[in-house]
């Protein structure tokens, strides 16, 4: 029988060099030149890979490993499992143009120092020559792309295409002697992202919806069990969902009538929620005010000794163009491979410069000063921030867990760190108040990802469920209602990863701290939760 950790460091391997873009986030940049092969012969070589995979994988015995092997052989079984799943069953290169978007591959050489820039100049040059030959493999292969999905990749695309104009001549400046080498791919570059535009437009023009961006009972469940790497059915989640709903709606009330008096009715959230709304940043100030909320939240943590710091750098800016339409937020970090000494990205997307007025004013409604301060914990500070880079401390013998991260966990600690960052009076009242409107959101993801993928839900009763039960602006209901159908199970993964993370977090022994029990919680990657129970013995 071979030895697991050999095998495990080859599979790896063959892993990394399948997936260029994988790699390169991961931290491991030996395929920074290249883009991902999603040509027929190039996806049937990666299927045949991950089959050999596990075949390998399944021909070992774990029962013999010691604890740390078994859940590794667990989680890269799962990785290759789950890679297969996407490569044969969801096929979503074959539909979602956004799995060809070259941008994030660009941005993460121009943004981040981690070599110097004549290094990264010629993986860009690499990356920029590969482009016209991917977006021709896209226009072969993508078929009955759904209407919203080339609406969103049109906007990315124009982003990706700003990326080259905009941020590649900053780098070319500090090798002016790479400009006759780089600047004809940047130029043949951004002619092919020019025709891939028309063509995404010549779709929309067409009328033609596409396919529904729905995956189906079936398919959903299959992908919710690969997403999660968890024992919960479907059904189960649902029902959890609703009953956390009830729960914390119930939270919720009691807490605005403290706030504003009343009685613990919607009426009265729904004035609470408005004065809180009243005070909010907008384009010019919400980068300027994630930075001071993250020094508030970092010297919170230290105050109340709630888990080991690190003097890692965090920068806070804007959302590039490229990434925006998705989410508001996000945490980019260094991935668990890279040795360099690079920062995190906090990027927060402004809104759009040709929203009108009252859009504008509604989104801020909802990111107000104190959403503010709940989405930097979560984004951050304690959340995705800090836990990766505790994350990234992780050393074991195979790099399973650098590509075996799980979502479920990832979301479910930053959840579960907005919970404890409130009961401990982060922001008082006002915050916990957003915390707990988050946490409505949270439960209603869950159910709107399943209602809308299995069950047809229509878009009116997604917005009556998120701004009536779950009290919010019109602008974000919208905007989730996208979400849900450019992605799917993902949403899910919040309230999952929230109850299994609490439940571990809950189960701290006699006698250990709070804060030696999140550094321990944090000290093994970012496995999923029930992984992470079996590290623990709880």
């Amino acid at each position: 029988m071979p030895e697991f950790v050999p095998l495990a460091e080859q599979i790896v391997d063959a892993i990394l060099e399948s997936e260029p873009g994988l790699a390169s986030f991961a931290g491991d940049h030996r395929f920074d030149d290249r883009l991902p092969d999603l040509s027929p012969g190039g996806v049937a070589a990666r299927v045949s890979m991950l089959r050999d995979a596990a075949d390998a994988l399944s021909g070992i015995d774990p029962d013999a490993f010691d604890e740390e092997d078994r859940v590794d052989h667990a989680i890269l079984s799962a990785v290759v499992e789950r890679g297969l799943f996407e490569l044969t069953d969801v096929r979503e290169h074959e539909w979602n143009p956004l799995e060809h978007n070259p941008g994030p591959l660009l941005h993460t050489l121009l943004a981040r120092p981690f070599a110097p820039a004549e290094e990264r100049l010629a993986s860009l040059g690499g990356r920029l020559a590969a482009i016209p030959d991917a977006l021709a493999t896209a226009r072969a292969v993508l078929g009955d792309v759904p209407r919203i999905h080339a609406e969103t990749a049109i906007g990315q695309f124009q982003g990706t295409a700003a990326l080259i104009r905009h941020e590649l001549p900053l780098l070319l400046a500090e090798e002016p002697g790479m400009q006759a080498a780089i600047e004809p791919s940047a130029a043949t570059a951004l002619s092919a992202l020019a025709e891939f535009d028309g063509w995404l437009r010549g779709r929309l023009e067409s009328g033609d919806p596409g396919r529904d961006p729905r995956l189906g009972r079936p398919l959903w469940e299959a992908r919710l069990w690969h997403t999660l790497d968890t024992e919960l059915p479907a059904a189960e989640i649902l029902s959890r969902a609703r009953a956390n709903l009830d729960r914390v709606g119930a939270e919720l009330r009691e807490a605005s009538a403290e706030l504003v008096g009343g009685p613990a009715t919607d009426e009265t959230v729904r004035r609470a929620l408005a004065a809180l709304a009243a005070d909010h940043p907008d384009n010019a100030t919400i980068v300027d005010l994630a930075k001071v909320t993250m020094t508030e939240a970092t010297d919170f943590i230290r105050e109340h000794d709630l888990l080991t710091l690190v003097d890692d750098p965090c920068v806070i800016e804007e959302m590039p163009e490229f990434a925006r339409g998705v989410a508001v937020a996000y945490c980019d970090p260094p991935g668990p491979l890279e040795t360099a000494d690079v920062p995190t990205f906090y990027c927060i997307a402004p809104t759009p410069s040709d929203w009108p007025a009252e859009r504008a004013e509604s989104f801020y409604r909802e990111y107000n000063n104190q959403m503010i301060r709940n989405l930097t914990v979560h984004e951050a500070m304690p959340g995705h921030f800090l836990q990766i880079a505790h994350s990234r401390r992780f050393r074991a013998a195979t790099r399973v867990r650098a590509l075996g991260w799980s979502g479920p966990f990832v979301e479910g600690w930053a959840v579960y760190g907005e919970e404890a960052m409130a009961a401990l009076g982060f922001g008082g009242l006002p915050v916990r108040l957003q915390q707990l409107k988050m946490q409505l959101r949270m439960s209603l993801n869950a159910i709107i990802d399943q209602l809308v993928h299995c069950d047809g839900l229509p878009e009116s009763e997604a917005m009556a469920l998120m701004t009536g039960r779950g009290f919010q602006e019109e602008g974000e209901a919208a905007g989730k209602w996208r979400r849900a159908l450019l992605t799917s199970t993902q949403l899910s993964t919040y309230f999952v990863g929230y109850t299994e993370v609490s439940a571990i977090a809950a189960a701290r022994p006699f006698g250990a701290t709070p804060k030696a029990w999140h550094d321990a919680m944090l000290a093994h990657g970012s496995p999923p939760p029930r992984h992470l129970s079996a590290l623990l013995g709880v």
